[in-house]
């Protein structure tokens, strides 16, 4: 019974180390990892995800995470090119794209990538003045990512993107900073105030000059109507004027010595009833150029030559214009002055005087 119990004994510690052996070989690699074995020193081989298992105790297998990783590079106190000292931190993010090379040709690539990136970050931003830091982060980004991307290149890792994480300068150059910004902000104020009022000088200047424009059209206009008017007025006056001397005339021929001795003592009349205090009746020497004229041959009308004078009819009065005559010669009058429009005033250029308008603006061609 006793050997039995050894024998059972013996056969269970054997399956113990069987199972323990067969463990210990049984290797498990996740999705996103790709496994490196290695066997009595020497490389076997990759393992791909799943399930493996491999000789326990000679051989050990190294995982290699394929996801892309994010790293921070610790700030740090880079002098810019133009002497400002600035606080500058980042961020990289990596992928292993080879994990021999990942594993083999360096001790860790996390720390040598970090390490890598601190004095690129460095050299970059001495080359460039603050101004150019603070703002062409987006340039900065790239070199870094193409500089890292070249160099990581022998260790089997991609730097697939650089961020710039924070820009801090020092207190001394945050003050200046602020002083140049109230400075340049001033300088605009100032240049847009002087904008201002120029813009309101030219506009009031502007504004005067077409209301001088205004007013000199309307004078223009309103002299051309007075003329015109003027003109037609003198027009109508020698007109009648005309007309009472064709009546004049007509009518004095068949006067006698008695409407003769009646208009005489009209005009004495009239003459009475100006202001003169002494008037002189030359009736004599009306009377001598009378006898005057019997001798020289002059004599009295006849009964016949009397009655063959013409008679008075109303056509000795001549063509008198009516009033829709007269208000169609002030229509064309009106119609003849040049009108001004908005647009004619914002561009005096664009204005033309009529053709038909005599520049003097007194008489339209075909008045006489």
């Amino acid at each position: 019974m006793a050997f039995i119990d050894i024998n059972t004994i013996i056969v269970i510690f054997l399956v113990l180390v069987i199972v323990t052996i067969f463990a210990k070989g049984v290797v498990i690699v996740q999705p996103y990892e790709q496994g490196l074995q290695i066997r009595l020193g020497q490389y076997v081989g990759r393992m791909n995800p799943g399930f493996r298992w491999i000789v326990p105790f000679v051989s050990d297998v190294t995982k290699l995470d394929l996801r892309t990783q994010v790293m921070e590079v610790p700030k740090q106190e880079v002098i810019t090119k133009d002497n400002s000292p600035t606080n500058v931190d980042a961020i990289v993010y990596i992928r292993v794209i080879d994990p021999e090379k990942a594993f083999f040709e360096v001790a860790n690539y996390r720390i040598a990538t970090i390490a890598l990136a601190q004095t690129t970050l460095r050299g970059v931003i001495g080359d460039m003045e603050l101004d150019e830091v603070l703002y062409n982060r987006e340039r900065i980004n790239t070199k870094l990512r193409d500089i890292l991307d070249h160099e990581t290149d022998q260790w089997g890792v991609k730097v697939e993107r650089v961020e710039i994480k924070e820009v801090d300068p020092v207190e001394a150059v945050k003050n200046a900073m602020t002083e140049q910004t109230a400075a340049e902000r001033a300088r605009r104020a100032a240049i847009l105030r002087a904008d201002g009022e120029k813009r309101s000088a030219i506009l009031k200047a502007e504004g005067l000059r077409q209301s001088m424009i205004l007013e000199a059209e309307g004078e223009r206009q309103s002299k051309v109507l007075r003329a015109e008017g003027e003109r037609l007025s003198q027009i109508l006056q020698m007109q009648g004027q005309a007309q009472g001397l064709r009546i004049l005339s007509v009518g004095a021929a068949p006067l006698d010595r008695k409407a003769i001795t009646v208009l005489s003592l009209d005009a004495l009349k009239t003459m009475a009833n100006g202001q003169a205090t002494k008037i002189i009746f030359p009736f004599e020497i009306s009377e001598l150029i009378r006898q005057g004229a019997k001798f020289l041959g002059a004599k009295d009308e006849t009964t016949e030559e009397i009655a063959g004078r013409p008679v008075m009819d109303d056509s000795i009065l001549g063509v008198i214009p009516k009033q829709e005559a007269v208000d169609a010669i002030l229509k064309e009058i009106q119609d003849a002055v040049p009108k001004v429009t908005e647009d004619e005033l914002k561009d005096t250029s664009k204005r033309k005087v009529p053709a038909d308008v005599d520049t003097a603006g007194l008489n339209p061609p075909g008045s006489q």
